[in-house]
């Protein structure tokens, strides 16, 4: 089909195996699992593994091991389907319930289990509501969702694209597992280079993350979406920095490089979180008619009693069905804030800012990932975008109007926050797995069933890990410090000892950071001026027509990230403007039909390469968070960093380190040219899916078999640049005489 979909089953479902136990109970188990060691991966660390793909690969090889012959796509499709919306339910969770403990309260087993279920829920429900609009006729990317669907078709079909996957995965997970497993490469172990520079009474900083993943994201997604992305880190990075550092200083006693991270955390990066709040405002009202039309076709389609037949692969849950469902949360929601606040008034207006914020975030969560995966989604800058509203609302409600405590004002803004924080995040993964499921054929409803089931397995598992984790180690330094665990029986007193029992505290940054916002609105200290700035930036990117969101999520993100999403770009670039190239001669025109077919069989062949290499770096991902639960929990283990450790020492917060290792890091430059050997082997393999070259401009005509093909990609290489340079070039002059 035109888009790429691989529907090969009766519209009538009746051959089809997708909604069956089996499926049910393998992604139940998957879903718990794969929810626990994101859940302790996010706490330790900071981040969490997209697991859709490596659930995937994980049902494959499971169903495939059962022998059974009638394993369908779909069950498959299902299984990966249930078992992420675990892993973004406990995103949500965990971003922002610990926040608790942080600002000195009590998290509670109960309290966090119905969070987690009205967010989930409720995110769950909206985003269905918005499937046809974003999948079907924007026709998003979500190149999670795309990857996820060539692992599937690949298992399925097996042969090549088959041989191709597992070749790609290996490879993966061989970079993952060194990466992120030995943790032998990059800056002390982590998989970036980075370095900053004194110029011109500045500093200029320049960065990107060694990952094949991200690398991947950038093919899938092109060079168009990749070069805004981009963008919107060199605003951050090459200028509001910069400028910051000359208006501020820098922080001192700081590497530079250091310090220049430091100045964009702690003030530019507030200028993407408004960016993206006026972004998403904006996308919406563009998307105003869209989003009407495609509700009332969807109710219009709900409420029609003729005969006419929908196709299967085209039939939701009931929208009716969906708003009862929404109705039914926000009431539970206003009785679950009102038992818990306290206030009738408070805990109605707070029931019904969740509404509306709601719906806002999983649109604007399902857009984002639909740009940049669900991995890359900045789910705690629309959380922290959510706090400021909230807190808002709560000191004009709460402090104003009832006189409430500071500690109740605080407990309120994150109560009300907390639920949308998850929703937001399991919007963008639930639209990631439709849109697989869209690729391959499958029945919409079904899945969505399936999404609700995964929604509340995670609703049952990250909670009890995160009180789990909490009592065996503690989760923030924070926390850990005002109430330290036993040592030999005995709480701790002294300082050095306190230090010592906290050593293996979880870090849980974006709790600490999202604690910390919160008394800091209600101590009267928060960075508005930066979050204006990002309106204002917003507000001229709507007025010169450019894609506010993507430019908006590039501030926001660390300029590493953006800088290998564009590496991705520029590989797809070459890649597909060399099949034309081939193909028709020239970059000019309209495209040949069977130039049309030699770069669509380009992009396959590298969407299917970068699937197998987002799931080998991803599963590895999960491995190594799997070892380091083990390592805790069985003491004579170690992490896999540790293995070759043969001295540790404990540094000033009581955390140990490897002081001296037998299989050292290896120097910068070794680790950048292991990265791009990686590279160059995606490239060669994405090269074989080229049309052959017959004769080369620099070479004439050549003997038979002779072959050059790094010559040969060398040579289209200069005449794309070349033809884009005059394009860009042409764009800048058709701007300035439209403008004047």
């Amino acid at each position: 089909m035109g888009d790429g979909r691989i529907i090969e089953f009766a519209n009538d479902g009746s051959t089809v195996h997708e909604l069956t136990l089996r499926a049910l109970l393998i992604g139940i188990v998957l879903g718990a699992l794969l929810t626990a060691a994101n859940t302790y991966l996010g706490l330790q660390l900071g981040m969490t593994v997209s697991a859709s793909i490596p659930a995937a690969v994980l049902s494959m090889i499971i169903l495939r091991s059962m022998r059974l012959k009638d394993v369908s796509i779909l069950e498959n499709n299902l299984v990966q389907t249930m078992a992420s919306a675990g892993e973004s339910l406990a995103a949500g969770v965990i971003f922002t319930v610990p926040a608790l403990l942080v600002m000195g309260m009590e998290m509670r087993l109960l309290e966090t289990f119905i969070i987690a279920v009205l967010g989930g829920v409720l995110g769950t429900m909206f985003t269905i509501t918005l499937r046809r609009i974003f999948i079907v006729e924007e026709a998003l990317p979500y190149p999670e969702g795309v990857a996820c669907r060539e692992v599937l078709a690949a298992g399925e079909r097996g042969g090549s694209g088959m041989t191709a996957i597992i070749y790609a995965l290996g490879l993966g997970a061989m970079y993952g597992w060194v990466t992120k497993g030995f943790k032998i490469i990059g800056k002390h172990g982590e998989p970036h280079l980075s370095g900053a520079m004194d110029f011109l009474g500045t500093r200029l900083y320049i960065g990107f993350e060694m990952s094949l993943a991200l690398v991947s994201v950038g093919y899938i997604v092109g060079i168009r979406i990749a070069s805004f992305i981009f963008l919107g880190g060199v605003i951050g990075f090459g200028i509001l920095v910069p400028i910051l550092g000359i208006l501020q200083g820098w922080p001192v006693g700081m590497d530079p490089a250091d310090a220049f991270m430091a100045l964009w955390s702690q003030h530019i990066r507030f200028v993407g979180v408004g960016a993206m709040v006026v972004g998403g405002i904006y996308t919406l009202w563009s998307m105003r008619s869209t989003i009407a039309s495609g509700v009332s076709k969807a109710i219009k389609g709900a409420t029609d009693d003729s005969d006419a037949v929908v196709r299967r692969e085209d039939q939701d849950i009931d929208i009716r069905t969906t708003f009862y469902v929404a109705g039914v949360i926000a009431v539970l929601t206003f009785l679950f804030y009102w038992y818990s606040i306290g206030s009738i008034i408070l805990a109605f207006v707070g029931a019904l800012f969740l509404t509306v914020a709601a719906f806002f975030f999983s649109a604007v969560a399902g857009y984002i990932a639909g740009v940049v995966g669900s991995s890359n989604s900045p789910v705690s800058g629309m959380t922290i975008a959510t706090l400021m509203a909230t807190s808002l609302i709560v000191w004009v409600v709460g402090d104003l109007a009832l006189g409430l405590e500071t500690e109740e004002l605080m407990y309120a803004t994150l109560l009300i926050a907390s639920v949308v924080a998850v929703n937001a995040a399991i919007a963008g993964d639930v639209m990631q797995d439709l849109k697989t499921g869209h690729l391959v054929g499958a029945t919409p409803w079904k899945q969505q069933i399936a999404e609700v089931v995964g929604v509340l397995v995670g609703a049952m598992v990250a909670p009890f890990t995160v009180v789990l984790l909490h009592r065996a180690f503690r989760i923030t330094k924070t926390a850990c410090y005002a109430d330290p665990p036993a040592v030999d029986g005995v709480i701790p007193t002294d300082p050095n000892l306190i230090a010592e029992a906290c050593s293996g505290a979880l870090l849980a940054p974006q709790a600490e950071l999202i604690g910390a916002i919160i008394q800091g609105v209600f101590g009267g200290s928060i960075n508005l001026p930066m979050v204006t700035l990002g309106f204002i930036i917003a507000g001229l990117l709507i007025w010169k027509k450019l894609p506010v969101m993507s430019v908006a999520i590039g501030i926001y993100l660390p300029l590493q990230l953006s800088s290998s999403i564009m590496i991705g770009g520029i590989i797809a670039a070459f890649m597909l403007g060399t099949a034309r190239l081939r193909t028709d001669g020239d970059l000019i025109g309209e495209m040949s039909e069977e130039a049309e077919i030699e770069v669509k069989k380009t992009h396959d062949r590298g969407v299917l390469l970068s699937a197998g290499l987002i799931a080998g770096e991803a599963l590895m991902g999960v491995v190594v968070a799997l070892f380091i639960v083990l390592s805790d929990v069985v003491k004579p283990l170690r992490r896999p960093d540790e293995w070759f450790c043969s001295q540790t020492a404990v540094d000033s917060e009581g955390a140990s380190y490897c002081v001296e290792r037998s299989l050292a890091i290896l120097p910068t430059w070794i680790s950048a040219l292991f990265f791009l050997w990686f590279v160059f082997v995606f490239i060669h393999l994405v090269s074989r899916a080229l049309p052959r070259k017959e004769e080369d401009a620099l070479h004439g005509n050549r003997p038979p078999g002779f072959d050059m093909p790094v010559l040969d990609l060398l040579h289209d290489s200069v005449a794309i640049v070349a033809q884009g340079s005059r394009d860009f070039v042409d764009a800048v002059r058709v701007d300035d005489s439209e403008e004047g």
